[in-house]
């Protein structure tokens, strides 16, 4: 959840970590139970993810890279995207066909996303900001991710100040449901 360096390492880490998961999800045949596992860990993982992007790479892009406002508000709009695919998901098994064309459209979605944010959004912000603004992002991102929810909440606030501040309830909330339920035990 945690890995450490500035904002850009700390999320890019984590794209690989989700991608790993998706290629397992893609190694198992149809219907296999392991499926639905894997998209609950994909889920907690990419929810984390999203929250600390919203809460903190958003802002800094509008701040310091020209013409940031525009960039972020379809980062955003992407997120809006999987994160209801992600709820939408929640509800259907493995072995369920509508399971097999969430899964498969979460994961376009999400490496998409991942492509633009590594090809064009983290070398502009790298360019506009200083190292030191780099790994202070890092660190409240690492912060974020350690409270954020673990389920999606589609209606929930995506921009600050709402969703810094009902993003750690949430959070609770998700992993005491998380505790009784089992998922996301490896």
């Amino acid at each position: 959840m945690g890995h450490g360096g500035d904002i850009i390492r700390e999320l890019t880490t984590d794209h690989g970590e989700v991608e790993d998961v998706f290629r397992e999800i893609e190694a198992l045949p149809p219907g296999h139970e392991a499926r639905k596992e894997l998209a609950d860990r994909a889920t907690i993982e990419l929810v984390r993810h999203s929250v600390a992007e919203e809460a903190y790479l958003y802002p800094a892009v509008r701040e310091h890279v020209p013409d940031g406002g525009p960039i972020a508000d379809k980062e955003i709009d992407d997120h809006a995207t999987a994160e209801q695919i992600m709820k939408d998901l929640e509800g259907h098994g493995a072995s369920e066909p509508e399971f097999d064309r969430l899964i498969g459209r979460l994961m376009l979605e999400i490496r998409e996303h991942i492509r633009d944010e590594e090809e064009n959004l983290f070398p502009m912000l790298r360019q506009a900001c200083s190292q030191d603004q780099l790994e202070e992002l890092g660190e409240k991102a690492r912060r974020a991710k350690s409270m954020a929810p673990t389920r999606p909440h589609p209606s929930a606030p995506d921009r600050p100040p709402f969703n810094k501040l009902l993003a750690p309830g949430a959070g609770l909330v998700d992993r005491a449901r998380d505790a009784l339920s089992g998922r996301g035990k490896d």
